[in-house]
């Protein structure tokens, strides 16, 4: 077995923000139509994602926000918490789609039917609270894939990887306290949503199991591997994760519209490697990505492309 899983779903594409939203379904169109010209695509495993079931949702997010999530959706509301949060009828069971990718992912990689994975997922999860919606997110999905690998499979240390362009404020959050989830950031700052300074390193027993790395405008790709050689990797091998997760937004992309980071496409190849490098070291290649941000629809199609490439090699 040495496989790298690939899920993507048209379903994704029902989740309707429409045209003028930077989160629309033209993201996952054009990446797609790349990737499905690359000659290495045959050899993605491609897995087929379930509708998260409530107890895992439950797992991160209060009951009573799911409810009110699903009502609003079904009831054909617009907007979902917050004025970024543009939903549609489908919106509830597509989120439901993007967690079950996730939950899909972490099934595959730990019986072993694959080695790593990506999944191509619509909505994001990485802004979403316990009990609200966020900055084009419904559920986190990343935060409910690490508790279900805990409760499901017994892993006792996971790291979250988060590279957006914006801080992963849900993710933090639900983690905190927690000295089990080692999570870890990269973000431009101050930017959207204002969370991440370095002054956040977790709280109670969760102290120093939150890292983050806030970068200023215009940082470039060699700023961004003395953060990883000063403290993401140094922190990485104290911790010893049991699984790797990698919350992949590509909006630190030079070119991208929503953030003014810059990062060279090759880049996201050369953070996958480091990425694949920790899993192999520590966690025996297990590693899991979900797409987060990305909304330049020239750049976010090659981002994809070089980090799913990165993992497919690695199993070589």
């Amino acid at each position: 077995m040495c496989k790298t899983g690939f899920i993507y779903d048209n379903r994704y594409l029902q989740h309707d923000t429409g045209s003028r939203h930077p989160e629309n379904s033209q993201r996952l169109i054009a990446t797609m139509q790349h990737l499905e010209n690359q000659p290495w695509f045959s050899e993605l495993l491609n897995l087929t994602p379930r509708l998260a079931e409530r107890e895992w949702l439950e797992a991160v997010h209060q009951s009573g926000y799911i409810e009110h999530a699903r009502k609003l959706c079904e009831s054909g509301a617009r907007l979902l918490d917050d004025p970024d949060v543009t939903i549609s009828s489908s919106s509830f069971e597509v989120a439901r789609l993007a967690t079950g990718a996730a939950l899909q992912l972490a099934d595959s990689v730990m019986k072993g039917e694959v080695k790593n994975g990506f999944a191509l997922v619509r909505p994001p999860g990485h802004h979403a609270e316990n009990a609200r919606a966020m900055g084009f997110c419904l559920f986190n999905n990343i935060a409910i894939s690490a508790r279900y690998l805990q409760l499901v499979y017994g892993i006792e240390k996971v790291l979250i990887l988060d590279w957006d362009v914006h801080h992963g404020n849900g993710t933090q959050h639900a983690f905190e306290e927690d000295p089990s989830i080692l999570f870890i950031s990269l973000h431009q700052y101050p930017h959207y949503p204002g969370t991440g300074s370095h002054s956040e390193t977790g709280v109670g027993a969760g102290t120093n199991a939150t890292v983050n790395c806030p970068m200023t405008a215009g940082s470039s790709d060699l700023d961004y591997e003395q953060a990883f050689s000063e403290r993401i990797l140094p922190a990485i091998n104290r911790f010893k994760p049991e699984v790797v997760l990698v919350s992949a937004g590509f909006d630190a992309h030079q070119s991208d519209p929503l953030g003014q980071i810059d990062l060279s496409t090759e880049f996201f190849g050369w953070m996958s490697m480091r990425m694949m490098e920790v899993a192999d070291q520590h966690a025996d290649g297990r590693l899991i990505s979900l797409l987060e941000g990305g909304y330049n629809l020239h750049y976010l199609p090659l981002c994809v492309s070089i980090h799913l490439q990165t993992l497919l090699n690695a199993n070589s």
